[in-house]
Formats: C-alpha cells, structure tokens, sequence
C-alpha cells in the first residue's frame, strides 16, 4: 500500500511504513562521466577551455549567465537561476522549461538516473 504525502508542496509517494524517500537520487560520477561525453562538444569542467557554451567550472553556486566571458542569451542572463542539484536536475529534465527562450540546442535528459549521474559527475570535476 502507498501512502502520498505533501512535502514542500510537493506531492510524493511514501511507503506506508512511513519512510520518507529520497527526494534525489544519489548519482555515479563514472556514469556521469559517460553522460557527460553528450555535453563535452559545448563545455567543459576544467577552467579554462573556451566552447560553445560556458565553461562549468564552479558552476555549483553560481547564477547563471555569470561566466565572464561568454555571450549568454537574454533569457539565461534573466533567469538568475542559481546552480544546485535540484536547479540541475529540473534544467537538464527540460531546459526550456526552466529558461524558456534560452539558446542551448537540447532538448533535455529525461531519465533521472542519467541526471543524477551527470550531477554528480559534475560535483566531482567542475571544481
């Protein structure tokens, strides 16, 4: 039997012996590494190297459209997003939907644990 609950105005389900689940799945950066081959033609985790997109070094905490730089569009320069697991996880579930009008040619992740692998990946190298 499953039980749903209301959390952070979120609705989810939790077991019924009353457990709460994770709200994020804990990712393998290795598996992310792999995911991250999708991403490395634009950017890079390494500071330094300049793509087509912005370079992701420190991008945890950062907000963006912030890269020195680099030419962001209007939207991300607008948007003020700032970059954590969960911010991560909903851009790369739906770019547009989280910076409708931004200029990132993709169109998203949609298995979590792709997401949760490329986050932690990106924890681990975009230092």
């Amino acid at each position: 039997m499953m039980i749903v609950r209301k959390i952070a105005g979120l609705t989810i389900p939790v077991a019924a012996m009353g457990a709460a689940p994770a709200l994020a799945q804990a990712g393998d950066a290795a598996k992310g590494k792999i995911v991250f081959a999708r991403c490395a033609l634009c950017h890079d985790v390494k500071p330094g190297p300049k793509k087509m997109g912005p370079n992701l070094a420190g991008l945890f905490g950062r907000t963006s459209g912030t890269v020195a730089g680099f030419t962001y569009s209007p939207a991300m320069q607008k948007a003020q997003v700032r970059w954590d697991a969960k911010t991560l996880d909903a851009f790369l579930n739906k770019p547009n939907s989280v910076v409708p009008g931004n200029r990132m040619a993709f169109a998203g992740l949609p298995q979590a644990a792709d997401r949760a692998n490329l986050i932690a990946y990106l924890k681990a190298e975009a230092k």
